[in-house]
């Protein structure tokens, strides 16, 4: 074939479970016709297949070159990649890497086969491909990847960014659930979903089994009637979900001959902790790291149980602990480890040795002083931004010091803040120790992302966890001892059945609780348990084999890093044979890409590891299916679309047609809150919180599950924060002038404001538009509303709807006004003041100009009873 024509190059890119924002090029409209974009993904027992399908059309008069790129799990594995050119296929082959690398040495030379798969975001890796189309040939592209969904802080997420960037004639996403424990809660969250996009979205589900489908005609795609040709689907797509847990010895699934054993049983106490926090203070922490590192301890202090103990140590180039010993967890101990927190000061080098063999020693002489309590654990965590640069900088010798000094008896866990410190080396430090590591990306929300990861350790249920079979009954058995068990996570075992099983399939699962031991039975009846898999439609046959083997060569790779050469390579060895048996892309082999004859002849596709992405400049986001053609004429890409349009300049706060108010003077501004008062003689009432210091109990009604509370700042005669919490669901919504954190189940996650979100959760939906109006609302609740307003007395804002909803046992300093009020009557007609009896108390209330900021600004000047309160 032809190379493609100078300045005609287009492309087509798709990008999957994305966390990275990327720069992209607009297409030149019509050249690359994107008729049919389709992703089926198939969650079976928590294993996900994911078969993601595109096809495209080259509508130029001219050869064009078209790019397939997309973006994957890092703990995924690609398993298939084919390309079909008018009827003729181009399949990926997958091959040793060594060998890839040899066959290929000369396009590697060339630096053609280099980069298929580069780390991208925070949990994401991204594929590309290009291949040059002649005029009118159809282009088919398809990959398929898989990976298993872990348990995270009691819930699996499967994501998906939906970003085509032109109209797409079929559109359509399918994501099938089987588990057959039973689904507990299904909810799905969207970053660019409008009220008329949420009609293209369907989601059924029984006890077992669940479907949701996004499938939007040409119409629900477009921006708006003036850019018809523009798409609205820009942002993410998630599915969240957890499972039903009645047998407290796990759930034993059976399939074709393998079985999968998930263990996170409910119910179990707590096991009290002793926690020795490891922080850097040198100089490179400088700046918003350490201000979010402080932020994140002194809400992690708070976090500490009663049954506790804890101690802190900063290091730069010495090691500083904040006592001398490790202290209770109490109320007095805690408050003074946020004062020590708050002056902590960033300068100096970098001692990781001396720091963590500090915190080893501070646990040993509390052991030796019988001053840990009996079936407590104990933790270290860990935080550096840099490689050690003070005291010992070896870091193998390092490595050393601190498994010989914690000999197996404490979990260490390092958290690498950024991209200057060698994840390698921290990995293999937490591994070589019970523990796991984990990067902290340098942006506004560091500070949850810290949080995020203590929640994950906070509550251990379990210690030294251990599967048990009968030995003449399985083979090939993954890891089945685990040192810790944590709240909110899961522990997996797989394995292959003897062809003589029994018919009853039985396991034991041993471990201490806090004060004693503990041993689980359960048992599986393998033909009921095969019958149970036998849906074609909600899965992929052979599953339980794909994810044992999966389950293995990740179990392999990472024992990997804390094993001597010779053992490294026998494990390597059976990663690899593994990988090439069930055609895996894993960090041992690579896909080689075969192209059509005159054009480069093939590239090779291979997965990165963490340490490659060492110096990369990562952003965040959640950017989870994206798909859109690449032009020779450079544009920005707009981000971003309407959530909810109940506010906007189309449609108000209340759902009627409104227009943008004509200037008003400066001087009018807008109160505190505005009430709406259905059923009362006075329709509406401002209030001005004037003497509010700290936290105030805004809203309670125990009928209704919400509580509101806020902070208003007199000086700045604005909210601080405002926080929404709610029953049921558990759920709790903090607003600040910064962003929005949304919290449930323990898990936190930072949203921008006037960034699109749509969300809906069993017995709550929560969106939020470009103008910054976030809504909760459900059929038999009053609606919340939180307003980042940029007019005058610019801040804060809380909405309220519906509320007759209210119960008649709402209090607070709001709801106060919703119980007993009655207004006394004017003295004369025309007069400017009256009294407000609310609950028997007397308000003075004056008829002022305020500014309405419910619309959106610049506002609408209204006339209001106001009271000051």
């Amino acid at each position: 074939m032809k190379t493609p024509a100078p300045g005609r190059a287009c492309g087509i890119v798709l990008v999957l479970l994305s966390l990275a924002t990327l720069q992209t090029l607009r297409a030149q409209k019509n050249d690359i016709d994107i008729y049919s974009l389709t992703v089926d993904s198939r969650v079976s027992s928590r294993f996900a297949h994911t078969v993601v399908t595109s096809r495209a059309v080259n509508k130029a008069s001219t050869l064009q070159e078209v790019t397939f790129q997309m973006e994957l799990p890092k703990k995924a594995f690609i398993t298939n990649f084919s390309m079909i050119i008018d009827g003729v296929t181009y399949p990926g082959n997958i091959k040793e890497k060594a060998a890839a690398q040899e066959q290929y040495s000369a396009a590697v030379a060339k630096g053609e086969s280099a980069g298929l798969v580069k780390a991208t975001g925070r949990k994401t890796e991204q594929f590309q491909v290009s291949v040059s189309v002649a005029p009118a040939a159809k282009v088919t592209f398809e990959l398929v990847y898989e990976e298993l969904l872990v348990r995270h802080l009691g819930a699996y997420e499967l994501l998906l960014k939906v970003q085509p960037q032109q109209l797409v004639k079929h559109l359509q996403m399918d994501i099938y659930i089987f588990e057959p424990q039973g689904i507990s809660f299904l909810e799905t969250e969207s970053t660019f979903m409008t009220n008329e996009l949420a009609e293209a979205l369907t989601t059924s589900q029984n006890k077992t089994k669940a479907h949701v489908r996004f499938k939007p005609m040409l119409s629900q795609q477009q921006k708006s009637p003036e850019q018809q040709q523009d798409t609205v689907l820009d942002g993410n797509f998630i599915v969240r979900y957890d499972v039903d847990r009645t047998v407290s010895g796990g759930s034993i699934q059976i399939e074709n001959g393998y079985f999968v054993h998930y263990f996170a049983p409910e119910h179990l106490a707590t096991i009290p902790k002793n926690v020795i926090f490891v922080i850097d203070k040198s100089g490179s922490m400088s700046g918003r790291k350490v201000q979010q590192t402080r932020e994140a301890l002194i809400k992690i202090l708070g976090d500490l149980g009663p049954r506790d103990q804890f101690n802190l140590i900063s290091f730069s180039g010495e090691a500083t602990p904040w006592k001398p010993q490790l202290v209770a967890a109490s109320a007095e101990n805690v408050n003074e480890a946020k004062s020590y927190t708050t002056g902590i000061q960033a300068q100096g080098g970098t001692n990781i040795n001396d720091a963590i063999l500090m915190a080893v020693q501070l646990l040993e002489r509390a052991n030796r002083e019988e001053l840990l309590p009996t079936g407590s654990v104990t933790l270290i965590i860990l935080l550096t931004d840099g490689d050690p640069t003070a005291g010992e900088t070896n870091p193998s010798k390092i490595q050393k010091n601190v498994q010989e000094a914690i000999d197996g008896q404490h979990s260490l866990f390092c958290l690498g803040f950024g991209f200057d410190v060698s994840y390698a080396f921290l990995e293999k430090l937490a591994l070589d120790n019970g523990g796991l590591a984990r990067r902290i990306y340098e942006d506004s929300d560091s500070a949850l992302q810290l949080q995020d990861f203590y929640q994950e350790v906070a509550n251990p249920l379990m210690t030294s966890v251990a599967f048990e079979y009968p030995s003449n009954t399985v083979e090939a058995v993954t890891q089945d001892a685990f040192r810790l068990f944590f709240k909110g996570s899961e522990l997996v075992v797989a394995g292959k059945l003897r062809d003589q099983s029994p018919d009853v399939f039985s396991a034991k699962v041993r471990g201490q609780l806090h004060m004693e031991n503990i041993t689980f039975v359960t048992e599986s009846r393998v033909a009921e348990q095969e019958e149970a898999f036998w849906s074609p439609r909600y899965i992929f046959h052979s599953f339980m084999e794909r994810l044992w083997a999966y389950l293995t060569i990740q179990q392999l790779l990472e024992q990997t890093v804390s094993t001597l050469d010779a053992e490294k390579q026998a494990l390597e060895a059976q990663a690899l044979n593994l990988s090439l048996s069930y055609s895996f892309v894993t960090p041992l082999t690579s896909m080689v890409i075969t192209k059509p004859e005159g054009q480069e002849q093939s590239q090779v596709a291979e997965k990165p590891v963490e340490n490659e992405n060492r110096h990369r400049n990562v952003h965040s986001g959640h950017t989870l299916f994206r798909y859109h053609s690449v032009g020779g004429k450079e544009s920005r890409v707009s981000g971003g679309s309407s959530a909810d349009p109940v506010f906007s300049k189309r449609r108000g706060w209340r759902g009627q047609e409104t227009t943008t108010a004509s200037p008003h003077p400066a001087r009018i501004q807008p109160p505190s809150v505005i009430l709406p008062l259905p059923g009362q003689s006075v329709d509406r009432l401002c209030v001005d919180l004037k003497r509010s210091q700290g936290p105030t109990n805004l809203l309670s009604d125990p009928g209704q599950g919400i509580e509101v509370t806020g902070h208003r700042e007199t000086e700045k005669a604005h909210f601080s924060w405002i926080e929404v919490t709610f029953k049921k669901p558990q759920l709790q919504v903090r607003a600040s002038p910064e962003h929005v954190v949304v919290t449930r189940s323990r898990r936190s996650s930072a949203y921008k404001w006037k960034k699109a979100l749509y969300s809906v959760m069993p017995g709550l939906k929560m969106t939020m538009d470009k103008a910054g109006l976030l809504l909760l609302s459900s059929p038999d609740r009053v609606t919340i509303g939180l307003l980042s307003w940029d007019g005058p007395g610019a801040g804060l804002r809380l909405l309220l709807r519906d509320t007759d909803r209210f119960s008649s046992h709402v209090s607070g300093t709001l709801g106060q006004f919703y119980q007993d009020v009655l207004w006394e009557p004017l003295a004369a007609a025309g007069d400017s003041k009256r009294t407000l009896k609310v609950q028997g108390h007397d308000h003075s209330a004056t008829r002022e100009l305020k500014l309405d900021y419910q619309e959106g600004p610049p506002g609408t000047e209204i006339s209001c009873w106001s009271v000051e309160l």
